[in-house]
């Protein structure tokens, strides 16, 4: 297995809050504008939280948007956008409103490719520093800069 690179290109800092569905096509749109995903990928992103809940909530803060390849991955890839305010998602069973802003949206072509990716993504989670840093981050430059130290 290879160490899966991000394209630069799907890194991204958003300054204004926006619902949950909001936040994953925004946080989607530079793996649709890069030709890793179809449109419908999204639908199914924002569908799979509409029927199971808001289960892509992994972590403190991350959101990992994602569903099948066979709903619209063309390659595999990742986009990562820091929400500069917390996105609410609908409250779960007990009634408790999580929010999250780092949105890390997971384009799997096939299982190989999902651990890989996986395997990245958890090691941004499990450095805490990272994520403080991504949190705090004031722009977009600062966020690929913080992203693209991480990968070397």
């Amino acid at each position: 297995m290879t160490d899966f690179q991000v394209d630069t290109r799907c890194i991204q800092w958003q300054k204004e809050a926006v619902n949950w569905r909001e936040a994953i096509a925004v946080s989607a749109e530079p793996l649709v504008q890069n030709d890793y995903i179809a449109d419908s990928y999204v639908e199914a992103m924002i569908s799979n939280i509409d029927e199971l809940g808001p289960y892509i909530l992994i972590a403190p803060n991350v959101a990992l948007p994602h569903a099948r390849p066979e709903n619209g991955v063309s390659r595999a890839g990742i986009s990562l956008t820091v929400f500069q305010e917390p996105v609410p998602f609908p409250a779960d069973s007990e009634g408790s409103v999580k929010t999250a802003r780092v949105f890390i949206c997971l384009a799997a072509v096939d299982s190989d490719s999902h651990l890989n990716m996986l395997q990245k993504i958890s090691g941004w989670i499990d450095d805490s520093n990272l994520m403080k840093d991504l949190l705090h981050a004031g722009s977009e430059d600062e966020v690929k800069q913080l992203l693209t130290s991480s990968q070397n």
